[in-house]
């Protein structure tokens, strides 16, 4: 069999198909990708550098080029963007880039203005045909002579991102590259077509930068997302590869799985444009297909943003060899074939746009005038968001929009809006009556119900959801309490505290704090915090202080130096520190009470590696590094036993499997949390917990969930609408809190919005003080959830906490980090790595903390 494979390999690549290429001479001047590599474009897996050298050449040597370095990954991999225009259009091409921006407010483009064209290539880092194909478009556009291209060029600005996720790239590069032989193995068990954890599809932190472009937590999609706003492109190609066993896809996807929001316009240039993919592969006898598999509803997505932004995004899916070739059920797939399939389809997407180039740019004019239309017959004038006191969470979700070119106003004076009053300086107002209409209909939205519950992805991603902004819909223009121009963020500025002062402290309510808390640990002082409020004599008079405050006692700090190390951190976050003048209290314990607990340098242990949910692993790794200032040990599951857990304070369980766990790791853990470990488990790894006797709790699991759809008089073909009910692709739930408890410290109300994607839930505990958060009676918010989940997750447990000797075990079956933007929900995984000694809550009537 082997044998049979080769043969048919040498034969697939003797007489490789090429693209469907213009006719005509290539320029002899511009140089070939493989007179810069030193090998023929598919022998080997290119580099990212090795890509940005040759976009360098071509750049250097053709009039029609243009390189530009738009921004840079987490490792510090330049995100590259090469523009390819005729070369009249290059000599002013800030001229039509403005003519094209000028659309979005109304202004008709000249008769001969290009279309712009955006082709992104590589967004999952294993889906390596698509970075290949970019770097063979870009020669073939700067070395065509044919007239086919010329008109291209004098029609077209095309903007080629060949790499948009670097990290990704090179790591699968370097995998297959290593493994590959003299002669390529196509046996589908061979190891280079077998990835190691956590595999290059992710990015440095292990985040689909796919799902990303709503979101935007990371500097590749920030640097995306603003060269999309530069250029404001009429067609987005979104360039991705599938299983090995497929053919080809492209848009339109399945009808009944759009976005509701997307003009039906759209759809009809999306099949005018699909004609001339089909065309293109119809000559070459390559298979294909459309209207299935891939859904176009969540808009944080490549191929459905610009669908809400004005464009026409469209996403092909190429067979993956995921390596040099690979056996497939149509025979051996090569790298090769798999590079000259994204060509062929990256070509017909701009024969295609500059054949309906007109229609095109006709059709995003008349997008935003239709939004602004229709907005203006909304029965709502648009959102009000309020937050009073964690100014940095509030902020992060304001420069987010503003990144989406949705503009917010402040309030500049107290304002009433029916029975809702809203206060100015915490209160900000986002008109609907804007270009970003529907992109911010699509982000706030709270539906529910939909006529296709299939979802490929997330059916809800409300963004004040994520980050616990509270926000209404008001009904009236509140234009004259408003500021005149639209909020731009500006520098924080807290003045320096008083010395000489009995102790300093600050808030736990900003977001800010656990990372200024962290900084402040690593600099050697000595910290407390508060278990309940309390008021103090400050040197601005008394102050009220809530539960969590930090308190750094002037007289346990051991140091030289110690308030400068403080007044240099404190100004380099921004946060307001108070210099309390007296141990004694007018309300609440003196400071001196055992009711303030010493705080210690987390350190902390994430498991990670096979067996986990990499996603998950990757996303706790992220937050924590944000949110707490806290870099994790990372370690995989199966060195678990090997590992001295002495050394750490805190133990992170992602979602997993766990399989490789027994009775030793068991007690291990088990022997670690008795002395004083604090363990947080998440979703599955609770269930694991929970088995195991760790965490005291009883778990309902996926498949009792399940049985409670019904499942009679169900057809064969019945089969799809069944498994779309019985999951939680994605939504939104309300949990209640006990904002006494330290777990919830920080957090500004009693309900929190959390991201549900699991149908495991926790059982409330029977025991007093170990239920942190239940799901409210009325829990679900947003996105959609089958009617017969419902109440039982209304019954359900959102966090439990309890003693286990002298450790704490925390468990959560939701992930409260959700793809980075869950800013509201990620409190409570902080809190557990600083409050996670400040509660006290037994597992049984017999367990009794041994503190």
């Amino acid at each position: 069999m082997k044998n049979l494979s080769l043969a048919f390999f040498v034969l697939c690549s003797s007489f490789a198909v090429q693209a469907v290429l213009p006719d005509g001479p290539l320029k002899p001047d511009v140089p070939k990708p493989s007179q810069v590599s030193g090998y023929a474009m598919g022998e080997w897996h290119w580099r990212h550098d090795q890509i940005q050298h040759y976009f360098e050449q071509l750049a250097s040597q053709s009039p029609l080029a243009q390189l530009e370095v738009i921004g840079y990954s987490h490792e510090r991999r330049p995100v590259l963007q090469l523009v390819i225009s005729s070369e009249a259009n290059m000599q002013r091409l800030a001229q039509i880039r403005q003519q094209n921006l000028a659309q979005s407010q109304g202004q008709t483009l000249a008769e001969d203005a290009p279309v712009v064209i955006w082709l992104g290539y590589g967004v999952h880092g294993n889906e390596p045909s698509a970075a290949h194909a970019a770097v063979s478009l870009a020669y073939h556009l700067t070395a065509s002579n044919s007239a086919e291209v010329q008109r291209w060029l004098d029609e077209a600005v095309i903007l080629i991102q060949p790499s948009l996720n670097p990290d990704g790239h090179d790591r699968f590069s370097h995998w297959v590259n290593m493994h590959r032989g003299a002669t390529p193995v196509a046996d589908p068990q061979h190891r280079e077509h077998v990835e190691p954890w956590p595999n290059g599809r992710p990015n440095h932190y292990w985040f689909d930068l796919n799902r990303d472009w709503l979101l935007l937590q990371h500097p590749e999609s920030q640097a995306r997302i603003a060269q999309y706003y530069h250029w404001q492109p009429q067609v987005v190609g979104d360039f991705h590869e599938m299983g090995t066993n497929s053919s080809y896809f492209f848009q339109p996807g399945i009808p009944s799985r759009n976005y509701p929001l997307t003009p039906e316009r759209n759809f009809e240039l999306t099949r005018y444009l699909a004609e001339f993919h089909a065309a293109a592969l119809d000559s070459k006898g390559e298979l294909y297909y459309t209207e299935e598999s891939f859904d176009d509803f969540y808009i944080g997505k490549g191929s459905t943003y610009p669908d809400v932004t004005g464009a026409v995004g469209i996403l092909y899916e190429q067979a993956s060899s995921r390596g040099h070739a690979q056996e497939s059920i149509h025979g051996v797939l090569t790298f090769e074939k798999t590079i000259d399939n994204q060509l062929t389809t990256s070509l017909s997407t701009i024969r295609g746009a500059v054949e309906y180039r007109k229609e095109l740019q006709q059709y995003q004019q008349a997008f935003f005038q239709l939004g602004q239309t229709e907005s203006r017959q909304e029965n709502n004038r648009g959102y009000m968001l309020t937050e009073a006191e964690d100014k940095t969470r509030l902020t992060s979700l304001l420069q987010l929009l503003q990144q989406h070119q949705i503009e917010v106003f402040a309030l500049q004076r107290d304002w009433q809006d029916g029975q809702n009053s809203y206060k100015a300086g915490e209160s900000y107002f986002v008109p609907l009556q804007q270009p970003q209409y529907r992109l911010l209909k699509a982000a706030f939205s709270t539906r529910k119900n939909f006529p296709d519950n299939t979802f490929y992805d997330v059916s809800s991603w409300t963004l004040p959801y994520a980050y616990n902004i509270e926000f209404t819909t008001v009904q009236r223009d509140p234009s004259r309490a408003l500021a005149s121009q639209p909020w731009q963020p500006t520098n924080r500025f807290a003045a320096v505290p008083e010395g000489d002062a009995y102790a300093y402290a600050f808030s736990w309510q900003d977001q800010s704090a656990p990372a200024m808390l962290q900084a402040v640990l690593a600099s050697g002082l000595s910290v407390k915090m508060a278990r309940g409020d309390f008021t103090a004599v400050t040197s601005e008079g008394e102050h009220a202080f809530k539960a969590g405050t930090v308190l750094i006692p002037a007289g346990l700090q051991q140091q030289n130096g110690w308030f400068q190390y403080l007044t240099e951190i404190q100004q380099s976050f921004g946060l307001q520190v108070h210099a309390i003048q007296t141990g004694l209290t007018s309300a609440g314990s003196d400071l001196g009470s055992h009711r303030f607990i010493p705080v210690h340098l987390p350190e902390v242990l994430l498991i990670a590696g096979p067996g986990i949910n990499s996603t998950e692993a990757g996303e706790l790794w992220y937050n924590l590094e944000r949110l707490a200032g806290i870099s994790p040990t990372m370690v995989e599951p199966d060195r678990l036993r090997r590992v001295d857990l002495k050394r750490y304070s805190h133990i992170v369980l992602p979602d997993g499997n766990y399989r490789q766990w027994g009775e030793q790791e068991r007690d291990q853990l088990r022997s670690w949390i008795q002395d004083g470990g604090i363990l947080w488990g998440q979703k599955r790894a609770v269930a694991w917990l929970a088995q195991h006797e760790l965490l005291q709790a009883q778990v309902w699991h996926s498949n009792e969930m399940a049985r409670l759809i019904p499942q009679h008089d169900l057809r064969y073909a019945d089969q799809e609408a069944l498994s779309a009910k019985q999951r939680i692709a994605g939504a939104i739930f309300e949990a209640e809190l006990d904002l006494s408890h330290p777990l919830t410290f920080g957090l500004p109300r009693n309900r929190l919005p959390v991201f549900k994607n699991s149908t495991l839930l926790l059982q409330p505990s029977p025991l007093p003080f170990v239920n942190v958060a239940l799901y409210s009676e009325q829990p679900h918010l947003a996105g959609y959830t089958a009617e017969e989940y419902v109440p039982r997750i209304a019954q359900g447990a959102v966090l439990l906490a309890h003693n286990l000797g002298q450790g704490r075990v925390i468990a959560m079956t939701d992930n409260p980090v959700f793809r980075g933007y869950f800013k509201g929900s990620s409190r409570l995984l902080v809190n557990a790595m600083y409050l996670g000694h400040a509660f006290r809550a037994s597992a049984s009537h017999e367990d009794e903390d041994d503190e």
